[in-house]
């Protein structure tokens, strides 16, 4: 049974690998640094599960999701990311993804996640899976619009609001500042705001942000 870990930080990469090696000896584990690399490795050999992150170089981890379910429908893909809003935890089941946990789970949670998807389950962490069912009923104007926007405007959209400069953003996702210029044109079209003092408002109000986290409110 073999596992493909996709993170583009090394060491923390090969940290979870020696920590599913060690704990689920049944198992190997190859890795990838992005979401082009997992891509690759698929084509070449078909893992039993993808084990992947969100904040990936190139292509999203949210695009990577898709496009390996496109490819292998039967392919299970868990989420192992360190952001916990469920904005994306809802955009990563919509591309696919069998499950989804957060970074902070203690090494037991991860094992029973990758058992249970690796068994044809879903696993979704559970204070997401609570705070998820709890939103189920919400049908919000913003959260309508929020639905408009595409993976990787959801990617840049925590990033702006978060603090991260328009250069720091081009180079995290290997695009351009200009890209990233044209991306934030379209979000505040689509979400209907004019500023990005806007943007985090308006993911405050949605779960998105949480007050006390670093953040940079500019007209």
């Amino acid at each position: 049974m073999k596992i493909l870990l996709v993170d583009d930080h090394a060491v923390v990469r090969q940290g979870y690998a020696s920590l599913l090696k060690a704990l689920l000896p049944e198992v190997t584990v190859s890795e990838a640094a992005s979401g082009e690399q997992a891509l690759e490795q698929v084509q070449e050999s078909i893992p039993s599960l993808v084990v992947l992150d969100l904040g990936l170089p190139g292509i999203s981890g949210l695009e990577t999701c898709r496009r390996l379910r496109q490819r292998l429908p039967l392919l299970p893909v868990l989420v192992f990311s360190m952001h916990d809003e469920l904005a994306l935890v809802r955009q990563a089941l919509d591309a696919g993804a069998s499950g989804y946990l957060t970074k902070r789970c203690a090494p037991d949670v991860l094992v029973e996640a990758v058992r249970k998807v690796l068994a044809g389950q879903t696993f979704i962490e559970q204070p997401l899976a609570t705070d998820l069912a709890c939103q189920r009923s919400s049908h919000s104007p913003a959260k309508g619009r929020l639905a408009e926007i595409t993976p990787r405007e959801m990617e840049i959209f925590i990033m702006l609001v978060r603090g991260i400069g328009n250069r720091e953003i081009a180079e995290r996702l290997c695009i351009s500042s200009k890209t990233v210029s044209n991306h934030m044109a379209l979000l505040k079209s689509k979400l209907e705001v004019s500023s990005q003092a806007e943007l985090v408002h308006l993911a405050i109000d949605q779960g998105l942000l949480r007050v006390g986290d670093r953040m940079v409110c500019e007209a």
